[in-house]
């Protein structure tokens, strides 16, 4: 794998090392020099390139299944911003709120538990393809399962049954006679319950259109949240390579154009709940378009809302140009006048003949500047940025639909299985029920819905959150050894 130099007699190593462990091999290489007794030192030496050099991330066994997720859609350029960092929390999150049931999340933790537990034999042991797979996602599975106790807390569901684990309900029945009611004359009693979803919501006519309010509007607040943050990433990605333009002229417009109109909606949601309005946010949002300048009536949240949606309207449509336009003729301004600037060097330096003709050889081959090529993929940017800011808000309702058909299904199990062979009072009728549904809760909820539940959090990751900010188009830091080479030779 070593060059030889045939002048001065010696074996050449070029390779990349990170920056800290550049005297670990000044050190190895002196130890090695002193063990094979040689009479000629090595010398380490830095050379300047101008190749992009790989990404090295210093990873343990939690994080590096987290970084494994991000390097599968591609691996960072050098010095870019490692979504990963992020994705140790959002993930797992995002994949609980889709999954949220703390009765199945503790199924969930109990069986990682066991593969954290006996890490050293597992590590030891060759094992097939999908033990492998799952073994090495061990710490990503328990995150997702503490997440899922979390939010199945909040969704107050335990195998769809709701407890009164914080207290009691805050509704009771308008009437003591009433004490078998469950879907009719209930009335706010007592303080509201303090965490999470009230129990006595559970089996009601109206649970269903509660529940889909609130998880829409919790999925939109989450997917903007999530948005910004990719796009905020995004300036600090121009900041740390100096690049202004893509500050002033990518950045500054897409934060101004998301939250004008979907940071505007979750501003509505927010305030809806906090005052208790009827207001129709559909019917706020479309006609904030089609007919700005008429009267909300009924619809209106707050004081100067009108104004406000006039303002945020004019934002956005001046935002879609602003990001088309000046970056493309900026490229091109700056180019020139780099060009310019080298063609002064020429004039500038003493060169001699042969220095002088290969310049000039260079500077008649220079690149010219592609305006139309600049243009076009600035049009295309934009016009994937605007359109993505529709749908990929619009697609962090997958978290809303996939909650509400976990939710569903774990409901149908309880109620059809479980309650149906209890309620025949025949002991072999029950087993049976109970083996189906122990069977149903395994197979459909605890493997295919968290398995449809990953891919979703995954898609939401790579799609809707990295590309707003990562490239992803570097190459990883592969180190040498010696017991790499053994394997690729077996």
């Amino acid at each position: 794998m070593l060059s030889i130099d045939v002048t001065k007699k010696c074996l050449v190593a070029e390779g990349w090392c990170p920056v800290f462990a550049t005297n670990k091999i000044q050190n190895v290489l002196q130890r090695a020099t002193v063990d094979s007794n040689s009479q000629i030192g090595t010398i380490f030496h830095i050379l300047q390139t101008k190749e992009s050099p790989p990404t090295y991330f210093h990873t343990n066994k939690f994080t590096s299944a987290f970084q494994e997720i991000v390097d599968a859609y591609g691996i960072a350029k050098y010095q870019e911003a490692n979504p990963g960092v992020f994705t140790i929390i959002t993930f797992p999150f995002l994949f609980a709120v889709m999954f949220g049931d703390w009765g199945h999340g503790i199924c969930l933790f109990l069986a990682t538990s066991y593969f954290i537990i006996k890490e050293k034999k597992f590590s030891s042991q060759k094992l097939g393809d999908i033990t492998e797979m799952i073994f090495g996602g061990r710490y990503v599975i328990m995150m997702m399962a503490l997440f899922s106790i979390y939010t199945g807390l909040i969704y107050n569901e335990f195998f769809s049954v709701p407890f009164e684990l914080f207290g009691p309900s805050a509704y009771g029945c308008r009437d003591p006679a009433c004490r078998d009611a469950s879907t009719a004359g209930l009335v706010k009693v007592r303080a509201t319950y303090p965490f999470g979803v009230d129990p006595k919501w559970h089996g009601t006519q109206s649970e269903l259109p509660f529940l889909n309010s609130l998880k829409m509007k919790m999925s939109i607040l989450l997917g903007v949240a999530q948005m910004n943050l990719g796009i905020i990433l995004s300036y600090f990605n121009a900041k740390f390579s100096g690049n202004e333009l893509n500050i002033r002229y990518q950045f500054l417009p897409q934060m101004i154009f998301l939250n004008s109109l979907f940071g505007y909606l979750s501003l509505l949601i927010v305030v809806k709940w906090c005052i208790g309005s009827q207001a129709d946010l559909y019917h706020v949002m479309i006609y904030m378009f089609l007919s700005p300048t008429d009267d909300l009536g009924e619809n209106q949240l707050f004081f100067g809302q009108k104004f406000l949606q006039i303002v945020l309207l004019l934002a956005a449509l001046v935002a879609v140009p602003w990001m088309l336009f000046p970056k493309p003729f900026l490229l091109k301004k700056q180019h020139e006048e780099r060009h310019r600037g080298q063609s002064y060097a020429l004039l500038e330096n003493s060169l001699d003949e042969s220095d002088e003709m290969e310049v000039r050889h260079g500077s008649s081959s220079h690149e010219e500047f592609e305006f139309s090529e600049a243009f076009v993929h600035q049009l295309i940017h934009t016009i994937e940025f605007v359109l993505g800011a529709v749908s990929n808000t619009a697609s962090y309702l997958r978290l809303w639909a996939l909650s509400l058909a976990h939710s569903e299904l774990s409901s149908v199990f309880y109620d059809k299985v479980l309650l149906l062979a209890w309620g025949f009072n025949n002991i072999f009728i029950l087993i049976i029920g109970i083996f189906v549904f122990i069977c149903a809760t395994v197979g459909v909820l605890l493997v295919m819905e968290t398995l449809s539940a990953f891919l979703h959090a995954l898609r939401l990751h790579w799609v809707e959150f990295q590309s707003k900010f990562y490239e992803g188009d570097g190459y990883k830091f592969q180190p040498f050894s010696f017991a790499s080479l053994d394997a690729e030779d077996e």
